[in-house]
């Protein structure tokens, strides 16, 4: 209900351009990525950063998603300087709408509930991130409790330097209540030796190797 209030109040527009390009992705019976893409608020600009060099959603063979971002792809410093705090939040919002809209479908057509597991990788990280991408993320996390309360898979933390596994109290309660007791933290090897995202997309092993270790991390 409360989803459904927004997409017809405040969210509108997102909800709109996020089945519209579902439907254009979908259109030939496959996936096609672009127009996905292309439909993000302020994709002009925004995608010059978050590309699929840094953020990439995956299928498990049941049916979830696996939303995989590597923060240390991304120049969030410079983007920051370009998009507002609302703006960036707007873009991730689109890519939950967009996540809801497929796991809905997956559960129709195959009667199990669609999950979305989150996976933050954290590898390549040498300085905490920008205060205005965090907020874009934290605020976005705290909607997508809200909107999308049947998505909640885990979210993982993968790759944590060892420098940073210290302050892994710290990291916490940087995310909703709810999604705490869902946290995971631990190493993923494939993931690690990527030097980006990419592969996952274009290359059907390692694509089926980083899943498979997804599926064997979780508790």
């Amino acid at each position: 209900a409360k989803r459904q209030a927004w997409c017809e109040g405040p969210g509108k527009k997102i909800c709109e351009s996020a089945a519209a390009a579902v439907a254009e992705a979908t259109a030939d019976g496959g996936w096609n990525n672009d127009p996905v893409y292309a439909a993000a608020p302020y994709a002009d600009v925004i995608n010059d950063y978050i590309t699929p060099k840094s953020v990439m959603t995956l299928s498990t063979d049941e049916g979830d998603l696996v939303y995989v971002i590597r923060a240390s792809a991304i120049d969030d410093k410079e983007l920051m300087d370009r998009v507002s705090v609302e703006q960036l939040g707007d873009y991730f919002l689109y890519a939950k709408e967009v996540h809801k809209l497929v796991a809905n479908q997956r559960s129709t057509d195959t009667g199990r509930l669609s999950n979305v597991i989150f996976a933050n990788d954290i590898s390549g990280v040498r300085k905490a991130p920008d205060k205005r991408f965090s907020k874009a993320l934290t605020s976005s996390s705290d909607q997508y409790e809200v909107l999308y309360p049947s998505l909640a898979g885990p979210t993982m933390i993968l790759n944590l330097p060892f420098i940073l596994q210290a302050f892994v109290g710290l990291l916490k309660p940087l995310f909703p209540k709810s999604v705490q007791e869902r946290l995971v933290f631990t190493k993923a090897p494939v993931l690690a030796k990527l030097p980006e995202l990419s592969p996952l997309a274009k290359n059907p092993t390692t694509r089926k190797k980083f899943v498979d270790e997804v599926k064997s991390l979780l508790p």
